[in-house]
């Protein structure tokens, strides 16, 4: 006998495909393609808030050259 098939049944099977096979970094979940590397919209949305409040950043060393170019205090205008 044949059961019909579940809509549900559907939606988890179309998920399957669109998954990436990485893991969220957020979360751990399986990564989705539509939101690659996350797994949904609010983990690409905490990640972007986290690199917007400065929680990631990009280690840089000061290049000594550049001192000159930009003085700590400011020039005085005439």
């Amino acid at each position: 006998m044949v059961t019909p098939a579940n809509d549900n049944d559907n939606e988890k099977s179309a998920e399957a495909a669109e998954q990436t096979g990485k893991p969220c970094p957020i979360c751990a979940r399986p990564g989705l393609r539509a939101y690659r590397p996350f797994c949904s919209r609010r983990c690409a949305d905490v990640d972007l808030g986290r690199w917007l409040s400065g929680t990631y950043a990009v280690p840089a060393a000061p290049d000594p050259d550049d001192e000159d170019e930009f003085p700590h205090e400011p020039r005085d205008r005439e």
